[in-house]
């Protein structure tokens, strides 16, 4: 009979004629058999059935194994005996490999026709000791699932008392190691349905026996806990959640949550992938889990896991906000209005805790704008519920993980806690540049000082391939020494101390310099300044570049030449009209708000403002800590502007105007006037005569208030002109280069302002010249009636943000001018609005008033459709850099009312044909390109490009390792580029640490 069979399968006759034959030969069961004959079937039939060619060779083995089975079940107990199976679940048949999931089905298959025979109960012995030994060797989904209809419907084979605690917790680790790589949906759907098969034998199991429950779950903590690198356990372990019976959460969180054995290290991993459980299709109960430890971790005070989670894990679906407001809008359902609401109020949450993020929430706050807004108040209470406070000094937070540069090519710095005041300043001043340009071009090599620290920073920040560089060792150089470590500090003030530093250093090594015989020295081999002013210092050179030098600097340290200006202070007495003057440098001003102006409510309508407005000043410090007093009684000084609610709010031409306004001195406030040798009313002024090559501005915005003893912030929109005009007092203007060596500061003189920056001190000098320069100046006065006015345009370069709501916290992040071309000149727009306004608005205008200069909107920037408009201005915040507009740095305090101006910096305008200051460009003072990268520069930036490299090289190796355990993760959005990294602390960001992002993975989404 087998040889008939056999001989029909390989015949050429058509499948209808061999299904007929094969009916015959199953029809001859019933006859008697001899079991030669038996057992000649029952091996040919059984190589049909596990070595088939086709569907019909493996259906006829079938079919006769079946019916000859049943007729001759003695003989089939023989051949289907303990030892054939033990041979196929260990050895696989002939070419057939063990793990085959067609053996299982086999042996499936056979045990149904034995179930009645006492040799099965044999065999049940058997597969029970080798199921364990195949979970143990971590089989495949498919044999797994096969595993579970075998299990299923013969629970005999299941390993019983210890061995079956230890099958439970084998077969959860051997789901852990479960992958897809499947991209089609018919697989992904076998995929999910055979692990679905798989988590519902571990159900039928713990309910049969409960006490493997317990040590299944243990398991399943052991494994998502791992901290081990090499191990990601899969997110197929999601499927075992919903078998969890829900009563058991109390008591299973609270001896998770409290076992001292549990390092947060450990629960940290758990908790981010159970967050990842989150997207395993048809999970049920796992937010409820989730939910569930988050409370339990909270209720212990784990607060540093929850932070470490939070940052690590969940995102503030800034992505998917303005779809999913759409998607609700759209729905119509009476629980999607609420729901909307209530994401609504959460969404003004984040942005409020979150600040500084203007072209990420920009669009979010047109899909909601129509919608409720919460209160501060009804906002703080919200955040203030269940919050949140860090075991530690700071947010606990890991490195920021990277995908490499942005596009636009530029280096963000990581925020190394709480140092976004830092990072701000730094991009700030690479974005300047021609003192970027200076910098870069110094010789330096050897040395250690502080501007060899900001050098390097130069140079990595325009050539490292990182797409974020960590400025540790600068922030530990330039740091001032009472700034706490970890804390918010004020950027205008570190500012002010970095440039001073630099211009102290530099300065110290012109006079070590001068100092040194005439003679060539063999420690300095590259001078070729004959002068000795500026040639290096041995071990630290810090001279400029030989063009630099010439002599229409006089020696001004690079500071000065950047950054520094000279002001006169003149006290005129109302008595007798004696005037006395004082010159002072300053590096940046320090602009009040007008008191009456601070009082307005909300913020006006933005626009350009076209004319100046006149601000007569009663008190110069209207914005600092100590106001001056007696100013406000006099009648000059109460003429104060107000702004109707009709007007455009104050724009930064009008600061700088109420900065240089007259200021009235009387009753207790007097002047003592030499030449009355009394006390008598006075006039005191202010006036520009050095105009700096770029215009540092700061906004006076935390004032003190006397009540409540606190500094609270001038949340006042200011315009920001993107061109604007300073009105510079002198002669001409080209003797500004002589006229910024002025007398030593006198802190103490009652002329002395709190308004000035932190003062710059003269080079070269000495008081006996700067008189002698007094004195012509005001002989001159006396001669011509006034010192000539000229309006020096300048463009603006950057603006630092503060978001915030107080000195004390808050986020800073800054806009830079991206300047094309290798030159650094502006765009021809600016240029044609300078030569327009130059050539005919000055005659219109009063030159002694600071005014803004309007742009062509054919030209200008502000252009709403313009592509280039886009990519125009950078945006940078710590880590992050990404393309804006001026547009959106005009519009911030509008969208964002946290969001405001506190530093900006112009850069003055050279006309083509027209030197402003006073031949400056001639003297080298602009380089034409990016200087070459010096040898001990670029061989650093090799190194470090080569340790990223490396770096790179290693995570991706880590990340093939795990490939081949990574689970098929359902992750719709995939990874995302642009997510935020952490403010600097909560309220604005008060007390939070950087450094720290929102990583990506699968995250939870409130």
């Amino acid at each position: 009979m087998d040889k008939i069979l056999e001989g029909l399968v390989s015949s050429d006759h058509s499948v209808p004629v061999k299904r007929a034959i094969v009916k015959k030969v199953v029809e001859a069961a019933e006859k008697e058999v001899t079991e030669e004959q038996c057992q000649s079937l029952f091996t040919l039939t059984t190589r049909f059935i596990l070595l088939g060619e086709d569907a019909f060779q493996r259906q006829i083995g079938l079919q006769v194994l079946d019916a000859y089975a049943r007729y001759h079940r003695p003989e089939f107990e023989r051949f289907f005996s303990k030892d054939f199976v033990l041979s196929l679940l260990q050895q696989g048949y002939d070419q057939l490999d063990r793990k085959d999931p067609a053996i299982i089905d086999y042996i499936h298959c056979c045990l149904r026709l034995l179930i009645s025979c006492p040799s099965v109960l044999e065999i049940f012995g058997v597969i029970q000791v080798e199921v364990l030994r195949m979970v143990c060797e971590r089989p495949e989904p498919a044999l797994c699932a096969r595993l579970n209809t075998l299990l299923s419907d013969f629970v005999q084979c299941i390993p019983r008392d210890k061995s079956g605690v230890l099958f439970c917790q084998q077969l959860v680790r051997t789901i852990s190691y479960f992958h897809c790589f499947a991209s089609q949906e018919r697989e992904l759907g076998e995929y999910i349905s055979q692990v679905t098969k798989v988590s519902t034998l571990l159900q039928n199991i713990w309910k049969a026996d409960p006490a493997t429950l317990l040590p299944s779950l243990q398991e399943v903590f052991a494994i998502i806990s791992s901290t081990d690198p090499a191990f990601d356990p899969s997110i197929a372990l999601a499927s075992l959640v919903q078998h969890i019976p829900v009563q058991m959460i109390t008591v299973l969180i609270k001896s998770v949550t409290t076992d001292h054995n549990v390092k947060d290290a450990n629960m940290t991993k758990a908790l981010c992938r159970m967050i990842d459980w989150l997207s395993w299709p048809l999970a049920q109960h796992v937010d409820t889990w989730v939910i569930a430890l988050l409370k339990g971790l909270a209720a212990v005070q784990k607060f540093t896991i929850l932070i470490d989670v939070t940052l690590l894990k969940i995102e503030l679906v800034v992505p998917h906000v303005v779809h999913l407001v759409q998607s609700l809008r759209a729905d119509g359902l009476s629980t999607s209005k609420a729901f909307l609401l209530q994401f609504t109020e959460l969404i003004h949450c984040m942005m409020y805790q979150y600040s500084g993020f203007p072209d990420l929430y920009d669009h979010i706050l047109d899909a909601i704008k129509d919608l409720p807004r919460p209160g501060e108040e009804k906002i703080k209470l919200v955040l203030n519920q269940s919050a949140w406070t860090s075991q530690s000094n700071s947010f606990a937070s890991g490195p920021l993980r990277q995908a490499g540069k942005s596009e636009t090519g530029k280096t963000g710095l990581v925020n190394l806690g709480n140092t976004c005041y830092m990072n701000s300043i730094i991009q700030t001043l690479f974005m300047a540049t021609d003192f970027r340009r200076h910098v870069l071009s110094l010789h330096l090599n050897g040395s250690n000082t502080l501007m060899k620290k900001l050098q390097l920073l130069f140079a990595f920040l325009a050539h490292t391939q990182r797409a974020a560089y960590a400025p540790r060792n600068f922030l530990e150089a330039s740091r001032p020494p009472w700034f706490n470590v970890g804390s918010q500090q004020d950027c205008s003030e570190y500012l002010r101390f970095l440039l001073d530093r630099l211009h102290e250093e530099e300065k110290t090594i012109q006079v070590l310099e001068s100092a040194k015989p005439k003679v060539s020295s063999p420690v300095d081999t590259n001078s070729k300044d004959p002068t000795g002013q500026t040639s290096p210092a041995e071990g630290q050179e810090s001279s400029l570049t030989p063009a630099e030098t010439k002599p229409g600097n006089d020696g001004r340290t690079l500071i000065e030449t950047m950054f520094g200006g000279n002001l006169i202070t003149g006290i005129r007495c109302l008595q007798c009209n004696c005037i006395s003057e004082k010159e002072e440098p300053f590096s940046d001003l320090s602009l009040a708000f007008c008191p009456s102006a601070t009082s307005q409510g909300s913020p006006q309508p933005e626009g350009p403002s076209e004319e100046p407005k006149v601000l007569c000043q009663g008190s110069v410090n209207g914005g600092s800590e100590i106001p001056e007093a007696g100013s406000a009684k006099a009648p000059a000084s109460n003429a104060h502007f107000v702004p109707a609610t009709n007007e455009p709010p104050l724009s930064v031409p009008d600061l700088v105007n109420y900065f240089l306004a007259p200021e009235i001195l009387d009753e207790e406030n007097a002047y003592f006037c030499e030449k009355c040798s009394s006390l008598q009313r006075a006039e005191r002024t202010m006036k520009v005569v050095s105009a700096p090559e770029y215009l540092i501005l700061t906004l006076l915005r935390f004032s003190y208030d006397a009540k409540s003893h606190v500094r609270r912030k001038i949340l006042d929109n200011v315009t920001i002109p993107p061109l604007m005009r300073l009105p510079v007092h002198g002669p001409s203007i080209p003797t500004q280069c002589s006229s910024s060596t002025s007398s030593p500061l006198q802190v103490d003189s009652p002329e002395s302002s709190e308004n000035l920056a932190k003062k710059l001190k003269p080079s070269q000098k000495d008081e006996e010249e700067e008189e002698k320069e007094r004195i012509e100046r005001a002989e001159q006065i006396n001669r011509g009636g006034e010192m000539s006015v000229q309006s020096v345009p300048y463009v603006l370069s950057s603006v630092v943000m503060h978001s915030g709501i107080s000195s004390e916290s808050g986020h800073y992040y800054s806009y830079g001018h991206n300047i094309s071309g290798a030159d650094g000149t502006q765009h021809p727009a600016n240029h044609f609005a300078l030569e327009e306004d130059l050539g005919n608005g000055q005659a219109e205008c009063s030159l002694s008033t600071c005014s803004a200069l309007s742009i062509p909107p054919e030209q200008g920037e502000t252009q709403p459709n313009s592509g280039q408009e886009a990519r125009d201005w950078l945006l940078f915040n710590d880590s992050r850099v990404t393309f804006s507009s001026f547009r959106s740095v005009q519009n911030i305090t509008n969208r964002f009312p946290k969001d405001t101006a506190y530093v900006l910096m112009y850069r003055k305008q050279e006309l083509p044909g027209q030197s402003i200051n006073g031949g400056l460009m001639a003297n080298g003072m602009r380089l034409s390109a990016e200087p070459p990268l010096q040898k001990e520069l670029l061989d650093a930036i090799i190194k470090d490009n080569k340790l990223y490299l490396q770096e790179q090289e290693l995570n991706a190796r880590t990340q093939a390792l795990q490939a081949p355990s990574s689970s098929c993760s359902f992750r719709p959005n995939g990874s995302d580029d642009n997510n935020p990294p952490g403010s600097c602390g909560p309220s604005g960001g008060g007390g939070g640490g950087g450094g720290g992002g929102f990583n990506t993975i699968s995250r939870l989404v409130f």
